[in-house]
Order: structure tokens, then C-alpha cells, then sequence
């Protein structure tokens, strides 16, 4: 199924209908991720943000919802617990869903811009995070103070580096200790680089600079949807962006989409195949939400496509762990 909701689309090729992803349109027999979107309200409000985080929104996801996505995990076997937003760290359940994720043995990730973690009423969650064993996903978009904040803000990379250093006195980053990863994002219209080296470049940099250590970098294509994508359309990249992710597809990494292996849970329970659709609010082919899904089937469903899609099969691919082919 094809959506095209970007702009700039007349002389770009409907990504669904692509020779090369005719064998992967379904998902697969199985689904690994259940990504919950807890909300949208952030304590910031990133340039290249696609569901347009910032502090003064107010879509939450309620316990009821949460509830929900646990017992729907525990029943069809997922194997990792993604929690993202916004900051999900703002949700006023976050900690329960957390707790009680915990509880049940779930692996689970929690995706976080670190400078919530410096923030009054949130200081006390490194220490929550390293007791349950969460795995942190956290963004970084560059290893400087000067790249860092003209995307994300004055004073985001000098509380990124603090709350970074707390982190690795906890035993993130650390071979024995709970997983850190780091996220980058580029700056502009432009692709990221090759992932093996910009996590050398980043080892590098920031234990030389700031001592500090994690575990795995993930370099991100940046999605032309939300506020970057107005962003493309105000200063006229659109098009060419377009051009530039759709002269970069790579077959290889079609396989391997973030889509055909998870679904994607909303603050009001409705289902995507990716935070992507969820944000163009592009819903699964599956006529139930989360609360009332029953034994409604999850798995070997048609994805729903979109142009947006190239952004995930450019170069080297792009999902929320990183690169894919």
C-alpha cells in the first residue's frame, strides 16, 4: 500500500512500487519491537524532530494504554520494549510503564534527549534507569558544543555532556554495565556519514575531550517529514532532498526495514508500522487499537509505503538502530 504525503514528489519513482520491494512488502512471520510514541511534549523542540515535539504539547499516552501495550507484549512474545516520544520522560506515567516493564523481565529501551535527565524532578532517573537495567538510546548530533546546539538548542550539548558523565559513573557505557547508545543526526540536507567511522570519530573525540565512553553510535538519515520536512519546504530543498534519498536507494537495505519487524503504538493506543507513519499518521492495516486487539493478527501484514520511505533505504539504510544494509 502507497501513501505519499511529502512534497516534492512528482519525479520521484512510488517507492511501493519499486521492483526491488515487491518481496518485502509483509512484515515478518514474527515481530520483535513494540515502539510506544508516550507523547509529545518535550523540553525541547529539535530542528529535525518529526512528530514536532515541544514543551507545550499535550498528547499522553494514559495508563490504560500502557497497560494494554504490556499485556499485549507479554502475550505475543515481543522481545524489546521501546519507549520513545517526545521526551518520554514527561509523561506522568512514565515511571510506572517503566517499573512494571521492569517487573515483567521485559527488555526495554528508553529514548532520551539527556537534557531532561539535568532537569528539575527528572534528576533522579539516571540512578532509576542503571537499577532496572534500562537500555538508553540518547541523542547526540554531534560530538561539539557549536553543531550540538544550533540543532537542539543554546545550552543542550554542555547538559548532554553532564548528564552523560553521571551515566558513566553509573556503569553506562561501560563493557560490564548497562547498555549506552548514542544517536546521530545531520544538521541539514544532506545523508549521514559512514556509521563505522563516525563512531570512531565520536569514541575518539569525547573521551579525549570530555572522558566520556558508550557503547554503539547510530547515524540516522533524517526523516523529510514534521519540522524538518517544513524546514526543507520553507528554505526549498525539498525537491531536492527527494532527489538526493531517492538517487541513493539501495535495494539492499529494503530487507532489512525497521517496519517489517515491529509495530508502533501510539499515545492513544492507535497502531503504525513505524514512528514515521505515526507521525503522518499513516495507521497500520490492522482495524483494532492496542486496547481491544484481541487475537486480531500482528504479524505477515501489508506495510503501508510511503515516498518518506526512501529516507530509510538511502546509502548505507536507516532505522532507529542505526544502519541496515
Amino acid at each position: 500500500m502507497e501513501n505519499n504525503h511529502s512534497a516534492g514528489q512528482a519525479a520521484i519513482p512510488p517507492f511501493g512500487e519499486r521492483e526491488e520491494c515487491r518481496g518485502f512488502r509483509m512484515t515478518l512471520p514474527s515481530l520483535e519491537i513494540m515502539q510506544a510514541n508516550i507523547g509529545r511534549r518535550c523540553n525541547l523542540a529539535c530542528k529535525h524532530c518529526h512528530v514536532e515535539a515541544r514543551p507545550d504539547r499535550v498528547e499522553t499516552m494514559g495508563k490504560d494504554v500502557m497497560a494494554a501495550c504490556l499485556d499485549v507484549f507479554e502475550r505475543r512474545r515481543f522481545k524489546t520494549l521501546d519507549i520513545t516520544g517526545g521526551a518520554p520522560e514527561m509523561n506522568p506515567h512514565f515511571r510506572w510503564f517503566a517499573e512494571n516493564a521492569a517487573e515483567r523481565g521485559f527488555h526495554t529501551l528508553v529514548r532520551t534527549n539527556l537534557v531532561i535527565l539535568n532537569e528539575e524532578g527528572y534528576r533522579d532517573l539516571p540512578e532509576f534507569y542503571a537499577q532496572s537495567g534500562v537500555e538508553l538510546v540518547a541523542s547526540l548530533p554531534y560530538y561539539t558544543e557549536k553543531d550540538t546546539d544550533r540543532q537542539r538548542g543554546t545550552g543542550v550539548f554542555a547538559a548532554c555532556v553532564s548528564v552523560l558523565r553521571e551515566l558513566n559513573a553509573l556503569g553506562y557505557g561501560k563493557a560490564a554495565g548497562p547498555t549506552l547508545n548514542l544517536v546521530y543526526n545531520p544538521g541539514g540536507a544532506f545523508l549521514p556519514p559512514n556509521q563505522e567511522a563516525l563512531t570512531t570519530e565520536y569514541r575518539k573525540k569525547l573521551s579525549e575531550l570530555y572522558g566520556l565512553s558508550f557503547n554503539n553510535l547510530y547515524a540516522l538519515t533524517n526523516n523529510p517529514i514534521g519540522r524538518f520536512g517544513k524546514f526543507l519546504e520553507r528554505s526549498g530543498n525539498m525537491t531536492g532532498y527527494m532527489t538526493r534519498l531517492t538517487a541513493a536507494f539501495n535495494p539492499a537495505a529494503v530487507e532489512n526495514m525497521m517496519c517489517r519487524n515491529q509495530i508502533s503504538v501510539d499515545f492513544d493506543g492507535a497502531i503504525y508500522d513505524c514512528d514515521f507513519n505515526l507521525a503522518l499518521g499513516l495507521a497500520a492495516n490492522i482495524p483494532h487499537n492496542i486496547r481491544d486487539l484481541g487475537d486480531a493478527e500482528l504479524t505477515e501484514r501489508e506495510i503501508v509505503f510511503g515516498n518518506h520511505c526512501y529516507a530509510c533505504t538511502a546509502g548505507a539504510g536507516s532505522s532507529c538502530g542505526g544502519t541496515t544494509a
